[in-house]
C-alpha cells in the first residue's frame, strides 16, 4: 500500500490594503513597523505576511488570514479617523472585532434592530442570552461592553415571540455619589433618571409604540430593586441591572424571587461599586458561592470587549493598573 501524499496547502493570497493617506498609513504601521509585526504574531497560524508598501499595507497568507487582517486594518483606520489614538491595544481590539462573525447574530428574533456581537466576548454572551434553558445569567464586565443591551435585547426577544409574558427590568437606589434624598417625589419618580439607559434600549429595540402599549398592557415593568420584595415573578424575563450596588440581602432577596418559567439576567460592573465603604457587594458575594451551581451561568466581559470610544478602555485599563478596582 503506497503511503499517502501530505495534503498540499493552499497557494497563499495576496492582497493591498490601500491607505491614501501617509500620516495614517504611518499610525496603522506603528513605530518601526510595530503594528504590523503585532499583526503577524496574531495570525502566525494563517502564515501572514504583512509588508508597507508605497500607498497600502502587502498582506500575504492564506485567504482567512487575509481577510482577518484587512478587517482589522480596517476597523483600527476606523478608530483612528474617530479620533483614537493608534496603538497596540486598539490594535489588538480590532483583532478582536475582526475575528467576530459579522453576520447578524440569529439567535434573538422579534427585534426592531437586529443584534450583531461586535467582539468575540460580546458574541459568548449571546449565546448564553439566547439559550433559553439557562435561567439565570451573571453578566459581568466595565462600563461599555454592552451586557446591559444586550440583556435587555434577549428579554425583548423573549417577550415578543410570546416565550415569556412579562419583561421585568430593576436596579437598586444607590447614589453614584448623589443624593436622592433631595430630589422631589417618590422613591419611584426619584429613580426614574437612573432608568434612562434601559428607556433607550427598549426604544431602540422595539421602538416607542411597542414599547408604551406593552407597557400599558403591563408585559413590560421598569423599577427600584425594592419594588421586586415579596413578589414571585412568574413567566417573566427579569434583568437586574447595576447590581455591583446591591447588598447581600438584596441580592439574595431579587434571586429567590425567580418564579415558575421565568429566566433572570444580573449585570453589573465590579469595578464600580457605590456602596459604603464597610458594605459588602452582593453581586459579588453571589458570584463567589454560587459558582459550580448547576444552571447558574456566568460570563465576564473586559476591557477588549469596550464597544464606546477607544479611549474608554484605556481608561478602565489605568485604573486597573493602579489598583482602583
Amino acid at each position: 500500500m503506497k503511503p499517502r501524499k501530505p495534503a498540499s496547502r493552499a497557494a497563499p493570497v495576496s492582497r493591498i490594503f490601500e491607505v491614501r493617506n501617509a500620516a495614517r498609513l504611518q499610525d496603522l504601521c506603528g513605530p518601526h513597523h510595530r503594528h504590523l509585526q503585532l499583526l503577524e504574531n496574531r495570525l502566525a497560524a494563517y502564515d501572514l505576511r504583512a509588508e508597507s508598501q508605497g500607498g497600502g499595507i502587502l498582506l500575504v497568507g492564506t485567504e482567512e488570514g487575509v481577510s482577518i487582517a484587512e478587517a482589522a486594518l480596517a476597523e483600527l483606520e476606523r478608530r483612528i479617523r474617530s479620533g483614537t489614538e493608534a496603538n497596540d491595544m486598539e490594535l489588538e481590539g480590532a483583532l478582536e472585532a475582526a475575528r467576530t462573525p459579522a453576520q447578524t447574530f440569529g439567535g434573538l428574533v422579534g427585534l426592531k434592530k437586529p443584534i450583531k456581537p461586535q467582539t468575540r466576548g460580546q458574541a459568548k454572551y449571546l449565546e448564553l442570552l439566547a439559550n433559553s434553558d439557562n435561567a439565570l445569567v451573571f453578566g459581568v464586565g466595565p462600563a461599555g461592553t454592552g451586557k446591559t443591551f444586550l440583556a435587555v435585547a434577549a428579554g425583548v426577544a423573549e417577550l415578543t415571540s410570546g416565550l415569556r409574558q412579562r419583561l421585568i427590568v430593576t436596579r437598586p437606589a444607590v447614589e453614584a455619589g448623589e443624593k436622592l434624598g433631595f430630589l422631589p417625589g417618590t422613591l419611584e419618580e426619584k429613580v426614574d433618571p437612573y432608568m434612562l439607559p434601559i428607556w433607550d434600549s427598549l426604544r431602540e429595540l422595539m421602538g416607542q409604540e411597542q414599547m408604551e402599549r406593552r407597557m400599558a398592557r403591563g408585559e413590560i415593568e421598569v423599577a427600584p430593586l425594592a419594588f421586586m420584595r415579596g413578589r414571585t415573578l412568574k413567566n417573566a424575563f427579569v434583568i437586574v441591572d447595576e447590581a455591583q450596588n446591591t447588598s447581600v440581602s438584596q441580592m439574595k432577596m431579587v434571586l429567590t424571587r425567580l418564579g415558575r418559567d421565568s429566566r433572570m439576567v444580573v449585570t453589573g460592573d465590579p469595578g464600580q461599586v457605590d456602596l459604603p465603604a464597610h458594605q459588602p457587594s452582593g453581586m459579588k458575594h453571589a458570584l463567589k458561592i454560587l459558582d459550580g451551581v448547576e444552571g447558574v451561568h456566568a460570563y465576564h466581559l473586559t476591557a477588549a470587549d469596550v464597544v464606546r470610544h477607544g479611549l474608554v478602555s484605556r481608561i478602565i485599563d489605568a485604573y486597573a493598573a493602579a489598583g482602583e478596582v
